[in-house]
């Protein structure tokens, strides 16, 4: 959570060098996290690096532009292909983000970060009633480190909240612990692992990624000689930890990201299914049961009273063990 940046102004700590120049200590000062040009940059040679990993089928050629729980996400998929088509994607249609708008916040201290909130060319409606946008979190871990996308999330073009921003159009991030949000960033994670499982705590309002998720998966749990076991737990640290935005109503928009195993037994007798990516990633050998495991980045909105809203979940698979 040390990423999570409350954005207070620290005294500018000064030293003279040798030479009698004086420098000022970035990671003490409380900067914008990147410039405009810097934050296109960034997008830019996310999208070239992603479009060549995805053409060729080759995680290699983006792993230096992704971390987090899109990194994992992305790697493991790339990985999966590889291996099925090991020729590279005959279907390639190249990702296209316009129309970049960037959230970028004040803040002391590495890792920085901002968000770009982009149209892609990859929802079925563009500029009509189901038109999406896809919102990416960069982060950058120290000055000699390269910008990388960590989170995406997609929401409808109008449910990407206002940003409060000051005078200069710079963002405010929010602090772990803020007092004045029903939920703390830094529990965001577990609280959902948690209420995933048993449905504890009950901070979370009903909604397809909420009490939509604990329904479907209570409906599969058994069916056709098979038995399906779920357990979620947190993710939280280093570039998997969550990072939030205030929001110009007085809420907080928050990023963040969740593990899952599903565990599939099988009765005697009964076939496990497995597809062609899965058994990609396969360790082991199915023989009663599958587990997979996933990696998920959730974008929730934090009111200051109230129950938390899921608005996104992009997850992926990144391995599968057969026993």
């Amino acid at each position: 959570m040390s990423r999570l940046v409350a954005g207070l102004a620290t005294a500018t700590v000064l030293t003279v060098t040798a030479s009698g120049c004086v420098t000022v200590h970035g990671e003490r000062e409380v900067v914008p996290s990147a410039t405009k040009a810097e934050a296109a940059q960034a997008l830019a040679d996310f999208t070239d690096a992603y479009n060549k990993a995805d053409k060729a089928y080759d995680p290699a050629l983006d792993a230096g532009r992704v971390t987090g729980p899109l990194g994992a996400t992305n790697q493991a998929g790339l990985k999966a292909r590889h291996v099925t088509d090991p020729g590279g994607n005959s279907q390639h249609s190249p990702l296209t983000l316009t129309d970049a708008k960037f959230t970028i916040p004040k803040q002391a201290g590495w890792p920085r970060w901002f968000v770009a909130d982009t149209d892609s060319n990859r929802d079925r409606d563009d500029k009509g009633p189901d038109d999406t946008r896809w919102l990416l979190l960069f982060i950058r871990g120290g000055p000699d480190q390269v910008w990388k996308a960590a989170y995406l999330s997609v929401l409808g073009a109008t449910a990407v909240p206002a940003f409060k921003t000051d005078k200069d159009g710079w963002a405010e991030p929010v602090s772990p612990l803020d007092p004045s949000l029903a939920l703390a960033p830094k529990d965001l994670s577990a609280d959902y692992a948690s209420y995933l499982q048993g449905g504890k705590p009950p901070v979370f309002a009903d909604g397809q990624h909420t009490s939509g998720w604990r329904e479907a998966r209570r409906k599969n749990a058994v069916s056709s000689g098979r038995i399906t076991q779920f357990i979620d737990q947190p993710l939280t640290d280093g570039d998997f930890a969550p990072l939030g935005l205030r929001t110009a109503d007085g809420q907080a928009l928050v990023f963040f990201s969740t593990r899952h195993f599903e565990r599939q037994t099988a009765a005697k007798g009964v076939a496990l299914n497995i597809t062609p990516d899965e058994k990609a990633l396969l360790t082991g050998q199915v023989k009663t049961s599958l587990t997979r495991e996933w990696i998920s980045n959730e974008l929730a909105l934090i009111p200051p009273q109230g129950r938390t809203v899921v608005a996104n979940m992009v997850e992926g698979l990144i391995s599968t063990k057969g026993e």
